[in-house]
């Protein structure tokens, strides 16, 4: 992983001001597949994970992988990015989260989780051909595998694409990071072809007065 997508990932991680204490139900941990806060599906996406060993591949600031250990998982959270870790583990001490690029996290694994995610995360923005094949190895059979993020920003710009992340002061050069951008049927090809089964990929329409929807990943191991 390269020293500037790290300060990227830092710099972004700054910016945010993180989850909100409360949902509009009132709960303090929540499952969020979407930008927007209290819109779209929830966990039910990786079905039962009471006792279920879960890997969030991106975590941030941990707020879905609390969410989910909170339901009786067993969670493991991987970030690149030390201002995230250190979000993680301040709001949420008792999450078993680690700095680590995916692809470095998994291909050190030999543990095997019944459920791995990443909520605009790792998933986009690693390349599938790498990251797909380490997924499936740590998945249990029948394990199940979901990712969200941006549907692609152009009609006809797929693959890799970059990002430009917030510079980190006004004036200074902005960063980037390297991101995956497919159709949904596109992603149900790749997913098939690296081994999974029964996928589905959808666009989650945006909430109202709001302009970009949310692609929705799923495939069995």
């Amino acid at each position: 992983m390269r020293e500037q997508d790290i300060s990227a990932w830092d710099v972004w991680g700054a910016a945010k001001s993180g989850r909100k204490e409360t949902n509009a139900a009132g709960a303090s941990t929540w499952f969020n597949w979407t930008q927007w806060p209290d819109h779209g599906p929830d966990e039910e996406i990786l079905g039962n994970v009471a006792g279920a060993r879960v890997l969030d591949l991106g975590c941030g600031s941990g707020g879905n992988l609390a969410h989910l250990v909170e339901l009786g998982a067993e969670g493991v959270g991987v970030d690149i990015s030390p201002v995230q870790i250190a979000k993680a583990r301040g709001r949420w001490p008792y999450l078993d989260v680690r700095k680590a690029a995916a692809e470095d996290f998994l291909s050190a694994q030999a543990e095997e989780y019944e459920a791995i995610f990443s909520v605009f995360g790792a998933a986009w923005f690693t390349d599938p051909a790498v990251l797909l094949p380490l997924v499936s190895a740590r998945l249990a059979p029948g394990g199940v595998f979901a990712f969200s993020h941006n549907p692609p920003a152009l009609v006809g710009c797929y693959g890799p694409q970059a990002s430009r992340m917030q510079p980190p002061e006004k004036g200074s050069e902005p960063l980037y990071v390297k991101r995956w951008d497919y159709e949904p049927q596109t992603w149900v090809v790749i997913l098939e072809r690296a081994g999974f089964t029964n996928v589905t990929a959808e666009v989650i329409a945006p909430p109202a007065g709001k302009r970009t929807g949310t692609l929705l990943v799923r495939g069995i191991a």
